[in-house]
């Protein structure tokens, strides 16, 4: 009876050091990217930065456009400095520049498409879907220009 009391102590002491050690905001999930379900699109009223069903709906509206997509994961920590520096700087995307945000988990017709592999991949693609390059890494609105330059 003892080593059963002792056993169920240790494992409570055990499991509250546990949650003691992880910060409130690591057990919460966050939200995805991805616009789907959602009103029409959490990035739609941002010009040059839209989601992915946001661009399907009219993709000729992008023609004139550099348009680069970017698959990326919510649960990606550098997916999510990537997002965070193209949200700082929304009012630094040119005109003829649009960053199309593309869910790597919801999309996967996408991601077979174009042969992507890996969250953080940029793909840069012409009026008629072609690729023109990828690339990994950009986390700034420069970043994208300087590849597409």
């Amino acid at each position: 009876m003892i080593a059963k009391l002792l056993g169920l102590g240790l494992t409570v002491l055990l499991l509250s050091s546990c949650a003691a050690n992880v910060p409130a905001e690591t057990n919460v999930q966050p939200e995805p990217v991805s616009t789907t379900g959602a009103p029409e699109g959490v990035y739609a009223n941002a010009a040059g930065y839209i989601s992915y069903e946001t661009y399907s709906a009219s993709p000729e509206k992008y023609s004139a456009s550099n348009v680069v997509l970017f698959y990326n994961a919510y649960w990606c920590s550098t997916c999510k400095a990537a997002r965070d520096g193209f949200e700082s700087g929304l009012g630094e995307i040119p005109e003829d520049l649009t960053i199309v945000l593309v869910d790597f988990d919801e999309n996967t017709e996408m991601r077979k498409k174009y042969d992507v592999i890996v969250q953080h991949t940029f793909v840069q693609i012409d009026s008629a879907g072609n690729e023109l390059q990828r690339w990994y890494g950009s986390t700034t609105v420069a970043e994208i220009e300087e590849k597409i330059s």
